[in-house]
């Protein structure tokens, strides 16, 4: 067969192809195609690296240990919701110093590897933790701290990892940087779903100490992600150089701080957060409530987080499919806003304005959870995607851990605010009275960043965002040499919520 009779054949097998895509059948099968478009952009080892980190280690995970640490806190150490609240934001301080683990994995690699140990170490720490949790009784509140913190320090060390992966290839592949935000998203709501929608009976059947039991799997997979990633053997690495590398990138992360397009945003991430009163403790202990509250069992609590997952899954496929090409600042002054009247459902709530209306307590619980969750994740969705594109050429991966570490400070503050917002207005574990005024002055709150928006870049989310002297500069001249550089997890190239 000669070249002219090969192109029509060519043209016309492409020309089916396409058929297909855009017809019904392709409608249906176009969450495969997405994936297979990112697997030849990125490599299948990237995507089912993130699938496990985000799908299975952090969202099952969180799915699975949220409600467990609630009931754990409530009915084992026999705590306050304002005490709960308190403790839960201690868990996550693993979270904060972010860009300590991002500069650990860049720059000091364990037996001559540099990503794999740590994968490694994240695994078995969090695994044996969890497992030592379970199997404990009468635990000392201070040691159950301890080993919860140490397994979000795990599921920290390997977030942070692919949070570096994510980010040089936004760097690399700037139009589908919101593909790979979108994949993150997706991968952790499923999780969520999967993981809330079975929580609520695994601890009515195990207890929430089986439950952590239970949790030692998904922690456990990240070995797995260890060994998978081709991680280059280096030789020859002086230890003694570790301090300067430190010190270097230490000056590089203030470098790129000083400069206002970042500087600003990271400003509002934080602040937006911060206001963002967190009173999901009192709420809790007022769903359970037998006297004032509704009652709800460990499985309808379990359902209505499962709903929230739902919700959250909507929110990134709602941005994905409408809202990802329009400018961040228009993307998140509708969702801030919607964000602070969402708050209100749970007034009605309270108030019992529902029963007067013949709704059922669960109806109105599960549109709030749904509702709130997806406006919650729309508002963060164009966020990550602004810092992905807030990264400097070369401390990608540490630089989007300090990104990270300012939203878990900003989540930190607004939980530990919330509780103390529910012991000054007397919200204990029997007494609710006053958790209508913390609701309001909660939803009052949520709106106030709308003041501050101008903080955000109205600029096409599609476009770079940094100056371009920051973006081609060799990464030697960026403090960190080409040892020092982000490996992928495959040869050519290589994303918050973490247990709650």
């Amino acid at each position: 067969m000669d070249e002219e009779e090969k192109f029509p054949l060519e043209e016309n097998q492409s020309h089916k192809e396409e058929v297909i895509k855009n017809g019904f059948r392709g409608k249906i099968l176009s969450p495969f195609y997405w994936l297979e478009m990112l697997s030849k952009e990125l490599h299948w080892r990237f995507v089912l690296g993130v699938v496990i980190v985000y799908g299975i280690n952090q969202g099952l995970g969180m799915g699975l240990s949220r409600l467990s640490i609630q009931y754990y806190m409530k009915d084992e150490q026999k705590l306050q919701p304002s005490e709960a609240q308190f403790y839960s934001g201690i868990i996550q301080i693993p979270w904060l110093v972010k860009p300590f683990w991002g500069l650990l994995t860049d720059t000091v690699p364990i037996l001559g590897y540099r990503r794999r140990p740590y994968f490694i170490f994240a695994g078995i720490l969090g695994a044996t933790s969890m497992i030592i949790l379970s199997l404990d009784t009468n635990l000392h509140l201070v040691l159950a701290l301890v080993l919860l913190m140490a397994t979000s320090m795990a599921v920290a060390v390997a977030d942070v990892t692919i949070d570096a992966c994510v980010t040089e290839n936004s760097i690399s592949h700037p139009t589908i940087a919101g593909d790979m935000q979108s994949l993150c998203g997706v991968s952790s709501s499923i999780g969520q779903l999967i993981g809330f929608a079975s929580s609520g009976f695994l601890v009515h059947f195990i207890g929430s100490k089986g439950v952590f039991g239970v949790l030692s799997i998904p922690i456990g997979l990240v070995i797995l992600v260890g060994i998978m990633i081709r991680d280059p053997f280096i030789r020859n690495f002086s230890y003694k150089q570790v301090n300067e590398k430190f010190l270097d990138a230490g000056r590089a992360l203030w470098m790129a701080l000083k400069c206002s397009v970042v500087w600003r945003p990271c400003l509002y991430m934080y602040l937006s957060l911060a206001l963002s009163l967190h009173l999901h403790e009192g709420m809790f202990y007022w769903y359970t409530d037998a006297k004032t509250g509704p009652s709800f069992s460990q499985e309808m609590v379990g359902s209505i987080s499962a709903v929230g997952a739902i919700g959250s899954l909507l929110g990134v496929l709602l941005y994905q499919n409408a809202f990802r090409n329009y400018p961040f600042r228009h993307v998140l002054f509708w969702a801030q806003l919607l964000y602070g009247l969402s708050g209100m459902l749970d007034l009605i709530l309270v108030m019992r304005i529902n029963l007067s209306f013949g709704l059922p307590d669960y109806v109105v619980v599960v549109i709030d959870a749904a509702v709130s969750h997806m406006i919650s994740r729309l508002k963060w969705m164009p966020l990550l995607v602004l810092s992905s594109k807030l990264c400097p050429l070369g401390i990608e991966g540490t630089f989007f851990a300090l990104l990270m570490s300012i939203d878990h400070v900003g989540t930190l503050s607004a939980s530990w605010a919330g509780g103390l917002l529910l012991h000054t207005l007397n919200v204990t574990r029997t007494t609710f009275d006053n958790l209508w005024l913390a609701i309001l002055i909660r939803s009052l709150f949520r709106v106030l960043p709308l003041a501050i928006l101008f903080l955000i870049p109205n600029s096409d989310p599609n476009a770079a965002i940094l100056p371009t002297e920051m973006l081609r500069k060799k990464r030697s001249e960026l403090t960190l040499d080409n040892d020092m550089e982000i490996t992928s997890l495959v040869t050519k190239i290589d994303h918050n919520t973490v247990i709650h």
